[in-house]
């Protein structure tokens, strides 16, 4: 169902007009463009960096690593599900992924800046793409599967996100989520990536549920990797000049295999049942009953 977000009238429609208010949402190449106060410059993320993701997603040990996450608990916490929805997917690598391992789903995704819908239509041209505010999604009990992969940190309204999540998914559905971890690991790649804070495992939980959705699975990832994370993250404090704030993305195909392999050994753990306490980032998978 959508959500008109002028004045909030749930309707059923082939189209996007609202049949209360006559609202139309613009179009800018092709996508529609529901909030276009922020589709060109917001506080959240610089729309330049979309062209280097795009060029690096793909064979960092970290993207592919958190995608076999996505898709192992979208198999297997929501095996009927068939829509996903996925709320900044930027430059598509996650959409693609899902599509390819789910190729029956309808895929859905949107992103707040309009810069990087380009490049998600052309990795994955089948899926219906939007320019959204996550903060104002015009969809109620839409999908079975709402994701958000390292986003909701850029925002400020965090919790206001979690709520509408709660409402554009279907009861029986819910939501897979991804944030960076522990305050104490905040260094200048936090302040580059614009977030807003790292997240506190019991400080994130209590939002989500007070969004109303029930917790199904948490844990931490890039736990083995922790320590080097931690030396990572210390240089950047060190007087040693002008530091790359990308340059963990760009190593070596070899020590990126090799970083690659220890991740498997991570996420066979967790495809185990393990839970890891602590991890440069937390995944949690929650449902709206």
């Amino acid at each position: 169902m959508k959500k008109c977000v002028s004045c909030f009238h749930y309707y059923e429609a082939d189209i996007w007009k609202c049949p209360q208010c006559n609202a139309v949402p613009s179009m800018s190449d092709g996508f529609v463009v529901f909030s276009p106060e922020f589709a060109f410059e917001n506080s959240g993320f610089k729309a330049s960096y979309f062209e280097n993701l795009s060029l690096i997603e793909e064979r960092s040990f970290w993207f592919r690593s958190r995608n076999r996450l996505i898709i192992w608990a979208l198999r297997n916490y929501f095996p009927q599900a068939r829509s996903f929805f996925e709320i900044g997917c930027g430059t598509g690598y996650v959409m693609t992924g899902v599509h390819k391992a789910f190729p029956e789903l309808q895929v859905t995704g949107s992103e707040i800046h309009l810069t990087g819908l380009p490049y998600a239509r052309q990795r994955l041209p089948s899926a219906s793409l939007h320019q959204m505010d996550a903060r104002a999604i015009p969809f109620y009990e839409e999908f079975d599967v709402i994701g958000a992969f390292d986003v909701l940190e850029h925002i400020e309204e965090d919790s206001a996100v979690l709520k509408e999540m709660y409402a554009a998914v279907r009861p029986g559905g819910g939501i897979l989520l991804t944030v960076p971890q522990h305050a104490w690991l905040w260094s200048e790649v936090d302040d580059y990536s614009f977030h807003k804070r790292r997240y506190a495992k019991d400080d994130f939980l209590e939002k989500i549920v007070s969004a109303g959705f029930r917790i199904r699975r948490v844990t931490s990832f890039v736990s083995f990797l922790l320590p080097l994370m931690m030396l990572a993250r210390l240089r950047y404090s060190l007087p040693f000049g002008k530091v790359d704030h990308n340059l963990e993305f760009k190593m070596g195909d070899g020590l990126n295999r090799f970083l690659e392999s220890i991740m498997n050994l991570e996420m066979f753990m967790i495809f185990k049942n393990v839970n890891f306490g602590m991890g440069g980032s937390l995944f949690v998978v929650a449902t709206k009953e």
